[in-house]
């Protein structure tokens, strides 16, 4: 399989997230181009303020290894990574993070800060980010339309 394959993976993981009324954000990591864990948000439904879909990918990889150590390890997400997530990706030693769209407010990996620049740090992940951006741009914004769209109309109803 392909990065692009990969990513596509997180879209659908992202879809899953949509579905169950979290903010879309999909994960798919991978370890020899295979498949080990995959993610989606859930911090609403599992009241976890660290159930991003890094994190539940991480956790389920993790665990099938049996080592909270990932070397050699590539995490696919759909959205930048905030910087909880990008201390535990940095903690798990994966080799490469590949993101599809930015994260403006809460972006991690360059946009906000970019804790992955550290020299100081005794782990350097690579990270690729671009990848399929635009159609996981356009899954948040469709999302938060919707929810706006939703608010709307609950207040016009309430009115």
């Amino acid at each position: 399989m392909s990065d692009i394959d990969f990513m596509h993976l997180a879209l659908a993981q992202a879809e899953r997230a949509r579905q169950a009324g979290e903010v879309p954000v999909g994960a798919v990591l991978v370890k020899d181009g295979v498949v080990l864990a995959v993610g989606s948000n859930a911090p609403i439904s599992l009241h976890d303020p660290s159930a991003h879909a890094e994190m539940q990918a991480l956790r389920s990889a993790a665990q099938q290894l049996g080592n909270y150590r990932l070397p050699g390890c590539e995490l696919f997400v759909t959205l930048e990574p905030c910087a909880m997530c990008a201390g535990a990706i940095l903690h798990a030693r994966l080799s490469r993070v590949v993101f599809a769209a930015a994260d403006p407010k809460t972006g991690a990996a360059g946009s906000v800060l970019d804790l992955f620049a550290f020299p100081n740090l005794n782990h350097h992940t690579r990270l690729e980010s671009g990848l399929l951006a635009s159609d996981a741009s356009q899954q948040l914004k469709d999302f938060f339309a919707e929810r706006r769209r939703a608010a709307r109309q609950a207040r016009l109803g309430d009115g």
